[in-house]
């Protein structure tokens, strides 16, 4: 489980091995897809399915849950200014 608060633009990207699931705790976020964008809302979940290129945002802040392995990068298939240390566990 790795909590995180996300506001604004990220980055388009993929996970090639792995699923992934998003969990709103509070506020609401959006994942745009290659043909749609959909809204997530706070107390709702989404799988996106791995290989699946995917760009979340929000444009307020918002608090989420994700299941993914340990040592997954944030930014998936993408390494940028935007990829996060992964070294923040409890």
């Amino acid at each position: 489980f790795k909590l995180v608060k996300i506001k604004g633009e990220f980055v388009k990207h993929k996970y090639p091995q792995i699923d992934e699931v998003f969990i709103v705790i509070d506020g609401k976020m959006s994942i745009e897809f290659e043909t749609e964008t959909i809204e997530i809302k706070s107390g709702e979940m989404i799988v996106v399915p791995k290989g699946t290129k995917h760009k979340p945002y929000a444009r307020k802040e918002a608090k989420i849950m994700l299941f993914e392995p340990k040592e997954t990068n944030n930014t998936g298939d993408i390494t940028n200014e935007l990829t996060a240390e992964n070294d923040q566990w409890i």
